[in-house]
C-alpha cells in the first residue's frame, strides 16, 4: 500500500513539474513576440496554454483520488496540499504569459516606444525563476525555494523601474498614452507571473519541514 502511495505521489509530482514546464516554454514565445514581432507564435502560445489547462484537470482529478484511495498523512498530505494549491498559480501564470502575447502582437502593429530593455530582462529572470523552482519541488529543496523567492524581489525591481519610466513617456508627449498603458499592462502581468511562483515557492518550507517560516 505504501508503495502504492509513494508511486502516485511521484506522479502528481512529475506532472505539476511538467505544468511548471509547459509555462516555462511559453515564456520565450511571449518573449519573441513582444521583443522580436514575431506575431505569428500567438497561436503556438494559445495551444500551449490549453495544454496547461488540460493538465490542471487532470492533476487535480488525480490528487483527489489520492486523497479518497490513500486518506495520506504529514508529509505526504502537505504534498498533496501544496499541490492542489500550486496548479491555479500554475494555471495563472500561464494566462498572464499569454495576456503578454497578445498585448506584444498588438504593440508590433506600430512603431515601438522603446527598447523593451527592463522587459525582456523581467522575461529573462523569470525564466530562470521557473528553473530554479521546479528544481527545489523536483529536490525538496527549501534553500533552493528561498533562492526563487529572492529572486522575485529583482522581478518587481523592474516592474517598478519600468513604470516610472512610462509615466514619463506619457508626462513627455500625451500621444504616447495608450501606447504607454499597453506596456504597463505587460509590465504588470510578467510581474503576476513572479508572485504567483513565489505563491508556489513559499509552500515547500512547509511541504518539507512542516513549519511555515524558518
Amino acid at each position: 500500500m505504501r508503495e502504492a502511495l509513494e508511486s502516485d505521489l511521484r506522479a502528481v509530482l512529475n506532472g505539476a513539474l511538467n505544468m511548471l514546464g509547459t509555462v516555462e516554454r511559453m515564456l520565450p514565445i511571449a518573449a519573441d513576440i513582444l521583443l522580436h514581432e514575431r506575431t505569428e507564435r500567438l497561436e503556438e502560445i494559445r495551444a500551449l496554454d490549453r495544454e496547461v489547462d488540460a493538465q490542471e484537470a487532470q492533476i487535480e482529478a488525480e490528487c483527489l483520488r489520492i486523497i479518497a484511495l490513500h486518506q495520506p498523512v504529514a508529509r505526504d498530505l502537505r504534498m498533496v496540499a501544496l499541490i492542489l494549491k500550486s496548479l491555479s498559480d500554475i494555471e495563472r501564470m500561464g494566462d498572464y504569459t499569454v495576456h503578454v502575447a497578445k498585448d506584444g502582437s498588438e504593440l508590433a502593429q506600430a512603431p515601438a516606444l522603446k527598447r523593451y530593455v527592463n522587459l525582456a530582462r523581467m522575461l529573462e529572470r523569470l525564466g530562470e525563476m521557473s528553473q530554479n523552482l521546479r528544481t527545489a519541488l523536483a529536490d525538496r529543496d527549501v534553500t533552493r525555494a528561498e533562492a526563487t523567492i529572492g529572486m522575485d524581489d529583482e522581478v518587481d525591481d523592474l516592474y517598478e523601474q519600468i513604470q516610472r519610466e512610462l509615466v514619463t513617456y506619457m508626462l513627455e508627449d500625451p500621444r504616447n498614452i495608450s501606447k504607454a498603458l499597453m506596456l504597463m499592462r505587460v509590465g504588470r502581468s510578467l510581474e503576476r507571473v513572479g508572485d504567483h511562483m513565489e505563491n508556489i515557492a513559499e509552500r515547500v518550507r512547509y511541504w518539507v519541514t512542516g513549519q511555515r517560516e524558518a
